[in-house]
């Protein structure tokens, strides 16, 4: 017998495939809804950090710390480098752009490589400053601030899309709020976006956001560690650093922006920096609170700071007014130049000896040395024998022979400058023993004497027969009287 095969109802295999077409759908939109979900939470590449300041006030160093890099290699014009962003949260990893403009003025038409009108939107800017000369703080600012403005003005950017940056600035500003504890939530998680209705929206003040960029901006004073160094050698009080740190707060409320003091070699505040860039880039959780005890490691978050707070600096003010132009009270202390020692030129010997003798010529003679002397001492100096008076031994000026005896009609104060000319005129003979030396009067160079040319061996021969003639003379004094007429 043939098989009996069931007749299958007409309709029945259509309705099997659609439920298997529509699972098969719902299952590919579920994919495609995750994946879609997941690339929207994902962190947004081409944010860029733009960095102005001084040359030396230590951009590039900041930097490369929060980079990670040991040695960092600073260039010219316009450089680049990169800060990597890490979301615990989703595990996800992006790179944050960095361009730091020289500190010349001439380099600054570089920015159009950096900020462009589609680019823009997704920048922050740093303005650093270096607090080891904060003389040059406010002008740094100024100046820097004006660069920026101007290369904003120069991008042509739509009104309306100005006009929503800008917008979005204020808001910013107004609804800060305090943060919560820091135990609570991981710092690295993006924070959760406030409802509308639970935002708290307060009128800003009079001198807030007058200068709106229309991009975030935070104020970074480099080198703080220099503080210590101001109030040992320039004389810094308190009063200096809160005059100065009153004029930023003050500079920061026109742009909006935040301000933190830094210091790489104490290694102060660069976590906090690096919390708060990334949290203003990616709305990364923020748990700190503003910081303005300390005052080499503050740190004023935007939208924090109002005229009330920056009064309270000013009642610490003494012998300045809040008003006081800033250069007016923190003033460049003066060069200290290094004075090299002048070359001092030795006078040549024979000119110096000759302006020796001329001055001696033009002083008379004295005689009181020899005649107020004590009568224990002699002519020269030499203690005489205990006991014995009578007439001090005078020497002459006159070349004697060491027998002959001295003539007690000289004064002693002629036979000392005697003495002194003929010393004098010895030295000051020439060399080369022409017959045009000078000599004292009534006294005969022993280079004429003994045609030998005069140097050295001539003072010393003098020398040697003064020293003579005084043993002479005092020999003669110890011998008696009639054997001294007999000689």
């Amino acid at each position: 017998m043939a098989p009996v095969l069931e007749k299958q109802q007409p309709g029945s295999t259509g309705v099997d495939n659609n439920n298997e077409d529509e699972e098969g759908q719902n299952l590919w939109s579920s994919i495609l809804s995750e994946v879609s979900n997941q690339s929207s939470s994902k962190l947004p590449s081409g944010k860029n950090i733009l960095v102005f300041g001084e040359d030396g006030s230590g951009k590039t160093t900041l930097m490369s710390k929060l980079q990670g890099a040991e040695h960092n290699k600073k260039g010219r014009g316009l450089e680049y480098l990169y800060i990597n962003v890490h979301d615990e949260d989703r595990d996800d990893l992006t790179r944050c752009n960095v361009w730091i403009l020289d500190g010349d003025l001439y380099h600054k038409g570089l920015l159009k490589f950096a900020v462009t009108p589609q680019t823009i939107a997704n920048c922050l800017a740093v303005f650093a400053v270096d607090m080891s000369r904060p003389w040059t703080i406010m002008e740094s600012l100024q100046k820097w601030a004006s660069v920026l403005r101007d290369h904003v003005d120069k991008l042509k950017i739509p009104p309306e899309d100005m006009r929503e940056m800008e917008q979005k600035m204020v808001k910013a500003f107004q609804e800060y709020t305090e943060p919560e504890d820091a135990n609570q939530t991981s710092p690295q998680k993006r924070a959760t976006t406030v409802g509308e209705d639970e935002a708290v929206v307060l009128p800003l003040g009079e001198n807030t956001l007058t200068h709106n960029l229309g991009i975030p901006v935070l104020i970074v004073c480099t080198k703080c560690d220099a503080v210590s160094v101001l109030e040992k050698e320039h004389d810094y009080r308190e009063e200096h650093f809160d005059f100065i740190q009153s004029h930023i707060r003050r500079f920061c409320l026109h742009y909006g922006a935040g301000l933190i003091y830094t210091s790489v070699k104490e290694e102060k505040n660069l976590d906090l920096l690096y919390k708060y860039l990334v949290h203003k880039m990616y709305d990364f959780q923020f748990t700190t609170s503003a910081l303005v005890v300390e005052k080499d490691a503050v740190f004023i978050p935007s939208g924090w700071d109002n005229e009330k707070k920056i009064g309270i600096l000013h009642e610490n003010f003494s012998t300045v007014r809040p008003d006081d132009p800033f250069e007016d009270f923190v003033t460049k202390p003066p060069v200290r130049k290094l004075v090299h020692d002048k070359e001092i030129n030795a006078e040549d010997e024979q000119v110096f000896l000759m302006k020796q003798q001329s001055l001696l010529a033009k002083q008379p003679a004295t005689p009181t040395r020899g005649s107020t002397e004590s009568p224990g001492r002699t002519a020269s100096g030499s203690p005489r024998p205990a006991g014995r008076t009578g007439q001090p031994s005078v020497t002459s000026s006159s070349p004697i022979t060491a027998g002959k005896k001295p003539d007690p009609n000289i004064k002693a104060g002629a036979a000392n400058e005697g003495v002194l000319a003929n010393f004098f005129n010895s030295l000051l003979s020439k060399k080369t023993g022409a017959p045009g030396s000078p000599a004292g009067p009534g006294v005969q160079g022993s280079a004429k004497k003994t045609g030998q040319k005069p140097g050295l061996t001539d003072v010393q021969a003098e020398l040697d027969r003064m020293t003579r003639k005084q043993d002479s003379m005092v020999t003669t004094n110890n011998e008696q009287p009639p054997a001294e007429n007999e000689a």
